[in-house]
């Protein structure tokens, strides 16, 4: 019998802010946290490296990244689907 298992890997949500290197995107990830001192609410925001092995993913495009093994010094993340299109410009 054989049974899938959960996938308790981290997923995030962002824009493909660079896809200039060869199967690497950059992320750009956004959000929004209340300050612990001021209770303000300040934008917070980091890009992270993924892997694209296709080069399927292009500049605007929103993705969706999973967490994985170390694939180089700055890689740690794949990039998994296209939640939303670029619009041309």
């Amino acid at each position: 019998m054989t049974e899938t298992k959960p996938s308790f890997r981290r997923t995030l949500i962002g824009k493909v802010v660079s896809d200039k290197r060869s199967k690497t995107i950059t992320v750009l990830i956004e959000g929004r946290v209340k300050h612990d001192l001021y209770n303000k609410i300040v934008g917070k925001s980091r890009k992270y490296h993924a892997h694209d092995e296709k080069c399927e993913y292009k500049l605007g495009d929103i993705v969706e990244i999973a967490e994985s093994r170390p694939i180089s010094k700055t890689k740690n993340w794949v990039a998994t689907r296209l939640v939303e299109k670029a619009l041309l410009v």
